[in-house]
């Protein structure tokens, strides 16, 4: 396996931490009645604040795995794989990792950044596969 599908297949579990961190206190301040139903109905309370920020963290991952996926087909397919493309990858998911504390304490402008190292590293991976 590639490095690059390594770190997919990293990345997915990343997703999957994820979403642990956010469902489980998610259930706790709704309660399961309310996460176990259909939720044709808004919630009778809010979640906190930092659950939120849990949430909206694993929402922007699975937008950055579509593109890092994309990214990682097209080198893997194309047969491009390169140490550039290589650290990418790793870079990725180190700065995928390092969101997660960044959006749940608010750091600014660190998120952001930490946000944009992982979006270039990704769209770096797909332009290499075409020079």
């Amino acid at each position: 396996m590639t490095p690059e599908l390594t770190t997919l297949a990293l990345a997915a579990l990343l997703q999957a931490v994820q979403f642990a961190l956010f469902a489980i206190p998610a259930n706790m301040e709704l309660g399961t009645g309310y996460t176990s139903s259909a939720r044709d109905r808004p919630p009778s309370r809010q979640i906190s604040d930092r659950t939120g920020r849990l949430q909206r963290a694993m929402n922007n991952h699975f937008e950055g795995l579509i593109l890092f996926t994309i990214a990682v087909l097209v080198v893997t397919l194309g047969n491009q794989s390169t140490p550039l493309t290589q650290t990418c990858a790793w870079v990725y998911l180190a700065a995928r990792v390092l969101y997660i504390p960044a959006y749940f304490y608010g750091w600014r402008p660190g998120r952001s950044i930490i946000w944009a190292t992982g979006f270039f590293a990704t769209f770096t991976m797909i332009i290499a596969t075409l020079v």
